[in-house]
């Protein structure tokens, strides 16, 4: 009793913080600003980040940013994939700057198949819907707000803030923008650390104005390196009407198989460990005992092998525990009436940090063991991952706006099983982190999918805990 007692009372003064912020008299100017980024379609199709990073500037020059302070970048060869960095000078000499990093950029969507124009934005049923409403307009949004109220309320600042809103995070072999400026304009965005996507609560399956709560807020400190290799078989073929067990199809699919049935070895990192022991206090029963163990057992011990026997049920854990390999592609054969000369496939690893490129490619080889299987490592559209390290400078003060914005609720160190663009600036030496204060439901509101929504409650509060973090860090 006393506990739902609690979580009523958390409830309660979640939603009258959140009335309190929708009396804000700053919102208006917020909501035109989300508004016009979401409908400004940015996907890589028929859209323009060029024109969305235009239009964004519009407002930080309205704000008061001279035209020395804001950056637009983009190349010939992609003229509609460019960006913006802003730079809100602060009046310490010695203390480095901080970097504000959203994409603007959105998966495909096609009218047909959404229930709304996904390029429209519409608020109903206490929802904002529409591509981009949270991945990542919302945080684009939230940082191009923040710096232009700091800025129209000649808000004294100790550090200096950099913002970069950037292209290509959603399609793999794009431009990208961030890629781009770690490459070509590091002493641009120079910072001590920088705030991302990638971090985030998740409610306990519904909406907080449905009558649910936010069950947990995490961080993201590191993330692992996407790379893909090509495996290749080849054959002498023939004819398809004298068959024989020799076929490169078959080759390619016994060692496709010896890869299903193979795990890397689990390991951890600061991140990892940290994440286990605080999951461990939301999980009830073997799951969380289990969780303990990972995070305090010696590796390859018994009880930490036998704690990840029972974690590994859950994808998500698994993943997180392990480098991952997969089959996602496939090709073969040159002719329906012929043995096929060669067959391939894609494989598409996620790698824990601390392993090369090379390393993985190796082990892939020895899962096959197969002689007559070939392992190359294509073209790497990203770097290696470097984690960052848990910096009480970035964490503290991230875990005591949680603890005063939502009591009760932990905060949970995560490291990421996707990609995100902070992997190109940890490449070059800048410390990425993804920040919390936006929730989403454990569904995800559709992102990457049909019908992407984002509860009104969460961004008007998210809004509210980043603003006052990076009010933490800068002030």
């Amino acid at each position: 009793m006393i506990a739902r007692i609690l979580a009523g009372a958390a409830l309660a003064a979640l939603m009258t913080q959140t009335a309190v912020a929708a009396e804000d008299p700053t919102e208006p100017a917020f909501r035109a600003i989300y508004k016009e980024l979401v409908e400004t379609n940015t996907a890589l199709s028929n859209g323009s980040c060029t024109l969305a990073a235009q239009r964004m500037g519009a407002h930080l020059k309205a704000a008061g940013f001279g035209d020395d302070q804001i950056t637009y970048f983009a190349t010939p060869e992609h003229p509609k994939e460019g960006g913006l960095v802003a730079v809100l000078p602060g009046t310490s000499k010695t203390e480095k700057p901080i970097l504000l990093l959203a994409h603007i950029d959105v998966v495909e969507a096609k009218r047909a198949d959404w229930t709304r124009d996904p390029f429209t934005l519409i608020e109903e049923n206490g929802y904002f819907w529409a591509r981009g409403t949270l991945d990542d307009k919302a945080m684009a949004s939230v940082w191009v707000d923040t710096l232009a109220r700091l800025k129209a309320g000649h808000v004294r600042l100790r550090r200096t803030l950099k913002l970069a809103l950037t292209c290509g995070e959603e399609t793999s072999g794009a431009f990208n923008g961030a890629h781009w400026l770690a490459q070509n304009k590091r002493d641009l965005i120079d910072a001590e650390f920088a705030l991302n996507e990638g971090g985030g609560g998740r409610t306990d399956g519904k909406g907080v104005t449905e009558g649910g709560r936010v069950t947990v807020m995490s961080v993201q400190v590191g993330e692992k390196a996407s790379q893909d290799y090509t495996v290749t078989t080849h054959n002498p073929g023939g004819h398809s009407s004298i068959p024989v067990r020799d076929n490169a199809i078959y080759q390619l699919s016994d060692a496709l198989l010896r890869l299903r049935d193979y795990d890397f070895p689990a390991e951890l990192n600061d991140t990892t460990r940290a994440f286990f022991a605080k999951a461990a206090v939301t999980q009830p029963g073997p799951v969380g005992e289990a969780m303990r163990t990972v995070a305090t057992a010696a590796p390859g011990s018994d009880a930490f092998k036998a704690a990840v026997a029972l974690l590994d049920h859950d994808r998500s854990i698994h993943s997180t525990l392990r480098t991952t390999c997969v089959a996602t592609m496939l090709s073969g054969g040159h002719a329906t009436n012929a043995l096929p000369q060669s067959a391939s496939a894609i494989v598409n690893c996620r790698i824990f940090p601390g392993h090369s490129f090379e390393e993985i490619r190796a082990q892939l080889a020895k899962v096959f063991n197969d002689p007559g299987v070939t392992v190359t490592t294509n073209d790497p559209d990203h770097p290696l991952a470097k984690a960052p390290p848990l910096d009480p400078k970035v964490i503290d003060p991230i875990q005591a706006l949680v603890a005063k914005e939502f009591p009760g609720v932990p905060l949970v160190p995560t490291m990421s099983t996707g990609a995100t663009d902070g992997i190109y600036l940890e490449a070059v030496g800048i410390p990425t982190y993804g920040a919390p204060g936006i929730w989403a439901n454990p569904d995800l509101n559709g992102i990457h999918g049909l019908n992407e929504h984002l509860e009104v409650a969460s961004l008007m509060k998210g809004r509210a805990f980043l603003y006052d973090l990076v009010l933490a860090y800068a002030k």
